[in-house]
Parts: C-alpha cells; sequence; structure tokens
C-alpha cells in the first residue's frame, strides 16, 4: 500500500525534499501546481509533455527515446516533475522523494480543461511542447478524464506499491487543499 500523507504533512516535505513528483488527471491543475512548486523551491520544472511525448504537430516520439530523454531528466538533482504516464512510474519512481497526487473530482477535471481551452485556443502554452497549439478535446481525452478514477487511478496505486513503496504520497483532492499545503510550506 502507498505510504499515503496528509496535505499537511506533504506542506512540511516541500522544503526538505529534492525531487518532486506531480501527478494526476489532465485538467485536475498538476501543471500549474508544479510550475508554481518549481518557481518557489528555484527547482527546476520538468514537463513530460513539454519536454519528453510530444514533437511539433502534435506528434509523439516513439516510446524508447521517450524513456531515455526521462531517465536523463530523472538523474538531475533537483526537479519538480509534472507527468501522468504510469508507464514510466519505474524509471521516475525509485528518484522521486515525494508525490502530489492531484485527485479532484472530474468535473473540476474538466472545468480546467475547458477553461484552459478557452484561454489558449489555437496558440501553444507555455508549458506545452512548440509546434503543438491548444486544440479542441477529442472524445477519446474526454473519455480519459472521464474514466480517469475507474481506469487509471488503479495503474497508478499499482505503479507505487511496486515501484515507490516508501515515498510519501499527498492525495491532493481539492484546489483548496492545494492552496492550504502551499501556503503552510511557504508562510511569509
Amino acid at each position: 500500500m502507498p505510504k499515503y500523507i496528509s496535505d499537511l504533512e506533504a506542506a512540511a516535505l516541500l522544503l526538505k525534499v529534492n525531487r518532486i513528483l506531480v501527478i494526476g488527471c489532465s485538467g485536475g491543475g498538476k501543471t500549474t501546481l508544479s510550475v508554481k512548486l518549481a518557481t518557489l523551491l528555484s527547482a527546476e520544472y520538468q514537463s513530460i509533455d513539454r519536454d519528453v511525448r510530444w514533437l511539433p504537430g502534435w506528434k509523439e516520439r516513439d516510446k524508447l527515446t521517450q524513456r531515455t530523454m526521462i531517465s536523463d531528466l530523472v538523474n538531475r538533482n533537483r526537479w519538480v516533475m509534472d507527468g501522468s504516464g504510469a508507464s514510466t512510474f519505474d524509471i521516475r519512481l525509485p528518484r522521486t522523494e515525494l508525490i502530489l497526487w492531484v485527485r479532484v473530482p472530474r468535473y473540476i477535471a474538466l472545468k480546467g480543461l475547458a477553461t484552459r481551452v478557452l484561454s489558449n485556443f489555437g496558440s501553444v502554452r507555455p508549458e506545452m511542447a512548440q509546434g503543438c497549439p491548444e486544440k479542441l478535446p477529442d472524445i477519446n481525452f474526454l473519455s480519459y478524464i472521464w474514466n480517469f478514477e475507474k481506469e487509471y487511478a488503479p495503474l497508478f496505486v499499482e505503479n507505487i506499491e511496486k515501484y515507490g513503496t516508501d515515498i510519501p504520497v499527498a492525495i491532493l483532492e481539492s484546489h483548496s487543499k492545494i492552496t492550504k499545503m502551499l501556503e503552510s510550506a511557504f508562510k511569509a
């Protein structure tokens, strides 16, 4: 079973760890959290979508190249990595010191996706690979979000149990919990 901790326990760890993996469903806010954390911690922000997965024109890199690139990224000293592909947890988890799982309800994730599309449609947002402008989501992407808890969350748990049993995992079920964690960690 994963080593679950509270958002306040995670806040206490944020200033002590060097490598944080932020996972969760698309649209939930993991990229926003990752960028904010990397800035606050003066750590490298690594995005699987931007830095590894996508080439211009929404062409996906081959899996072997992706795995090689991820291996290089995780071997760096201090990072916040944003990305949920469970197929590379075997590479990422052994180097991770804290997992933040943004696990908001699907209606929040769908709302987040809608906001992202409305704000960025036709342009490339900073957290995405060059040449990949924001587009309308297709049925497969919407289905991924809709079915995330049933189909993908169990894969996350299974992989955390397999590759990261001792890594603290904070489940962040709302944006207010994320805010509370950040405020607690970075009190002025």
